[in-house]
């Protein structure tokens, strides 16, 4: 007699002789006593593992799918001690009222994403307000996550280095200085400032300005690389405070009356979206940008080619940082104390210088 294949109708019949349904498929327990074999290799088998014979591998495959069983997915990251999830954290310690929905944080996120769902895992999003100096240590020893990602420092560099003593697989978008013990990924950004400084000097500015919020150890760089740049050529530099937020940018840059009414001739924007508000108030007030004022950016965000005129800014390759991220990451996981990575900024040449 020619043995059954599950690609083949079977009938099945009860004590009395009556044709039955199917016995329900629940449980790998179930699917080996169909399959003749152990539970082990059944899950073996689910699992691609090779040790498992191809022609076995197979049958068990295929009876899985005649019977719509699905591995209990819960019960395989316990044995592993695998969550097969990482957590996407955006600490907002210093601009509590950024939202996910900023186009830096989109930007970001989409490209981490792609990278860790093509790595297997899932994703947990948060964004945190930090209470308390705690707050890190309890999302990384949850349980929940094989990794964590930081989308930014803000002004939580204590929290993030307390729990790198103790937590590897933690790698954070932002600011890297010698000794730190967190790894990072990020640009040089006092280059970036550096290079604004010697841009827009260049082109005979002597009265600039920096727009932003030096709290957050990235802007901070920026500003200093901008001022030093800046002192290098005997031109001074006055700090313009302004938050991140977008709910909060226009109200800051009204703020300085220096500054809309035109007293400078050149400002770096601690980020393209401060630099997009700064445009448009630029323009509300009849101060032409780049003949009366140049601005820059700092970003290099898609939106940035969409302004009137299309922003100069410094370029942070987002793509290649996400990139980089994940990859160290994931060694991470595996043990690998991976090492932070520095990437070098771009002058990206526009219409507003």
């Amino acid at each position: 007699m020619r043995p059954w294949s599950p690609r083949q109708p079977r009938l099945w019949f009860n004590a009395m002789g009556d044709k039955a349904a199917p016995p329900r498929v629940r449980t790998i327990t179930d699917l080996a006593r169909l399959a003749g074999v152990s539970a082990g290799t059944v899950s073996r088998a689910l699992a691609g593992n090779k040790l498992v014979n191809p022609e076995t591998r197979a049958r068990i495959t295929d009876l899985a799918r005649a019977h719509g069983f699905r591995p209990n997915q819960m019960a395989s990251r316990l044995r592993t001690k695998r969550t097969a999830t990482i957590g996407i954290v955006i600490p907002l310690g210093h601009e509590r009222h950024q939202h996910i929905s900023d186009p830096f944080f989109m930007t970001m996120l989409g490209q981490l994403a792609d990278r860790i769902t093509e790595n297997g895992c899932d994703i947990l999003l948060k964004r945190v307000i930090p209470e308390d100096p705690d707050w890190l240590s309890r999302i990384c020893d949850s349980g929940m996550l094989d990794g964590v990602v930081l989308i930014g420092q803000s002004d939580q560099m204590a929290a993030i280095e307390a729990v790198a003593e103790h937590y590897l697989p933690l790698v954070a978008w932002g600011h890297w200085a010698p000794g730190q013990r967190h790894c990072a990924v990020g640009v040089d950004n006092r280059a970036g400032g550096r290079l604004a400084a010697e841009h827009v000097i260049a082109r005979g500015a002597r009265r600039l300005a920096f727009l932003g919020d030096v709290r957050g150890a990235e802007i901070a760089a920026r500003y200093e690389g901008f001022a030093a740049g800046a002192a290098a050529r005997g031109v001074p530099v006055t700090l313009l405070p302004a938050h991140l937020a977008a709910d909060e940018i226009e109200a800051d840059i009204l703020r300085h009356a220096d500054l809309i009414e035109g007293r400078f001739d050149a400002v770096l924007a601690a980020s393209d979206m401060i630099a997009m508000c700064a445009l448009r108030a630029l323009a509300d007030r009849g101060v032409l940008v780049p003949q009366a004022m140049a601005v820059m950016g700092f970003d290099d965000l898609p939106l940035a080619t969409q302004t009137v005129p299309r922003l100069t800014t410094i370029r942070q390759d987002i793509a290649r940082g996400a990139a980089l991220i994940v990859d160290a990451l994931f060694r991470r996981i595996a043990g690998d104390p991976a090492p932070a990575q520095v990437m070098m900024p771009e002058l990206v040449a526009r219409d507003s210088v």
